[in-house]
């Protein structure tokens, strides 16, 4: 990699491009990261890859051209390859999550869950479900066994489903719990896009939401905000989150000690899609 300062910081996100017209969080996300790298007089390099392998390859690429002064490595997976790969090209990194090895801004994601199905315990709640994101993905699986874990403390049984954050994936997934021999009377989404799809997909259905149907989405938004009933959310500051993750970047890029983050902490904020359990 070149010695000399590209004035870059990349990002590649792994993800089907369709996903990033109608997905708010990472264009939030991004924002954030732009907002403060601009201050130093740095941009951001975006790429989108099908897959880990291509986004490995783009690293690659980059160190051996000299594109990017540091990268920002987002959604880590078990057994993550990422990490190694990047210390042997010698390629500064920040992980945005909780990686061994790399600086990092880590996130809480078992307490938000664990407040949200507090909220829906105490409005009488017993047949639960949960329509996560991809399971591979390590903050799905710290939310899995968050809720899991309480859920066992409650005495209940949760049902999971797996989407991968799509509107396709929200709408088909809640038509199906809400079509089973025991439909559940709330769901608690991975991200906003499900939710909404999953709001509609009620509608769709003829249940009533809040009345016979409880929905909470993950990671706050207009969509959220406008949806009708505007939904009940684990509200980040997902902007914020950017500019920490920026901060990172920025001690990172300099050579010095890189600061332990948190991102900002979800926290429940009720709407008209949550109410008590009909009987």
């Amino acid at each position: 990699m070149s010695a000399e300062p590209t004035g870059a910081v990349g990002l590649v996100l792994a993800r089907p491009a369709r996903l990033l017209g109608v997905e708010p969080f990472f264009m939030e996300f991004i924002a954030g990261i732009e907002e403060r790298l601009a201050e130093r007089d740095l941009s951001v390099l975006l790429h989108v890859v099908a897959d880990h392998d291509a986004e490995i390859a783009a690293y690659r690429r980059w160190a051996h051209r000299g594109l990017v002064d540091a990268v920002v490595v987002v959604n880590p997976v078990a057994d993550d390859p990422r990490p190694a790969v990047l210390t042997e090209i010698a390629l500064p990194a920040v992980v945005v999550g909780d990686v061994p090895g790399l600086p990092s801004v880590r996130t809480d994601h078992a307490g938000p869950v664990t407040e949200a199905l507090g909220h829906l315990l105490e409005l009488g709640h017993r047949r639960i479900a949960r329509v996560t994101g991809p399971s591979a993905l390590l903050h799905t699986r710290a939310r899995t066994d968050a809720l899991l874990a309480g859920c066992a403390a409650a005495g209940v049984d949760p049902v999971l489903v797996e989407g991968d954050y799509s509107e396709e994936a929200g709408a088909k997934l809640t038509t199906a719990l809400l079509t089973g021999p025991e439909p559940p009377t709330a769901i608690l989404y991975d991200n906003d896009v499900m939710a909404v799809a999953g709001l509609a997909a009620a509608a769709e259905l003829g249940v009533a939401v809040p009345d016979r149907l409880s929905l909470v989405a993950w990671d706050d938004s207009t969509l959220c905000r406008l949806a009708s009933p505007a939904l009940t959310t684990m509200s980040v500051d997902v902007h914020q989150f950017g500019v920490s993750v920026a901060e990172s970047v920025l001690e990172r890029i300099s050579g010095g000690p890189v600061e332990a983050r948190w991102s900002p902490t979800a926290r429940f904020v009720p709407r008209g899609t949550t109410a008590a359990a009909s009987s």
